[in-house]
């Protein structure tokens, strides 16, 4: 702590004797739910692939890629005059660190108070562990709702006539942040670069409270030439009002939710859409649609058909 201004959030960096050994740059992680060892701590202090016990679960690596450990040993380590056996796992990739001691290691040392929340949060923790598979590391790792399931049509009427909309000025900040979804958009294969447009629309930027800034497509043309679609939709009081002698209710949502909706492969060039670099199209439902609420609910409705005003079920 010495020379940080309280409270801090600077990397706590310490020396620790390790198997015998005084091993330095030892960071402790907070947020780890491993004990790692690099592959030059473990030939410094002799230890060898034989030495080494099965660890077959996956760890996120520092890139945000999976990494498979060597395998995992138990050491004894002594700090603060108090001695511990710590199982570490070994990881072979690169970090400016020899140690990266998490989690487990701090509960062991006493430094988090074993309350009962604690204990819950490190069981919820440590199955997240185990269960690590089940998983996405990235919100598009989602592989998205199967077609057969539920896909979003347009229905345009055919004879209304397709719009081009002419190009807009951007200012430079616009551009950056067009810039930025598109690319986000395109590591998650949301759209695709289209050449000769029948319809073709603007991108508009606005700033949200917190600073940032709402990209979204204008699909004022292309929702006029599409016909509403007329599936219930719940009002919001019918909502609370069907919360009534429940003790919980989840506010669990889905990330992009609509981005993870196949939009109908005959419908995806029409909302084609513009940007400095080259004009995309949708591959999946986006944002700004006329009917893409609707078709959400849909799908909603659908999974949750056999649990919708059951006593013990889904309202």
């Amino acid at each position: 702590m010495e020379g940080t201004i309280q409270p801090h959030d600077d990397a706590l960096v310490v020396t620790a004797r390790i198997n015998g050994f005084i091993v330095k740059r030892v960071i402790i992680n907070q947020g780890g739910g491993a004990d790692v060892m690099y592959p030059d701590l473990s030939r410094g202090i002799g230890l060898k692939k034989d030495n080494l016990s099965k660890y077959d679960m996956p760890l996120m690596g520092f890139d945000g890629h999976m990494v498979i450990p060597e395998g995992q040993i138990s050491l004894p380590m002594s700090m603060e005059g108090k001695e511990l056996i710590i199982t570490f796992i070994v990881v072979a990739f690169f970090f400016p660190y020899t140690t990266i001691l998490g989690r487990p290691w701090i509960y062991a040392m006493g430094a988090v108070p074993s309350t009962l929340h604690v204990k819950i949060k490190f069981r919820t923790e440590q199955g997240i562990v185990v269960n690590i598979n089940v998983f996405a590391w990235s919100p598009y790792e989602v592989p998205g709702v199967d077609p057969k399931f539920i896909v979003h049509n347009l229905n345009v009427d055919l004879l209304y006539p397709s719009k081009k909309q002419k190009p807009r000025r951007s200012t430079k900040e616009h551009v950056e942040a067009v810039r930025q979804e598109v690319k986000r958009l395109k590591e998650a294969r949301a759209i695709k670069e289209i050449f000769f447009p029948e319809w073709l629309a603007n991108i508009v930027v606005v700033k949200k409270k917190n600073g940032k800034w709402r990209v979204y497509v204008d699909f004022t043309d292309l929702n006029r030439a599409c016909p509403k679609d007329l599936f219930l939709m719940l009002k919001i009081d019918q909502l609370v009002d069907a919360t009534y002698k429940h003790s919980r209710m989840s506010f669990l949502d889905a990330f992009q939710g609509y981005h993870q909706i196949a939009l109908a492969a005959k419908d995806q060039e029409k909302t084609a859409f513009i940007t400095l670099d080259a004009n995309y199209h949708y591959t999946v439902m986006p944002f700004g649609l006329q009917n893409a609420g609707t078709t959400y609910q849909r799908m909603m409705t659908r999974i949750f058909r056999d649990k919708i005003g059951n006593s013990r079920g889904v309202h």
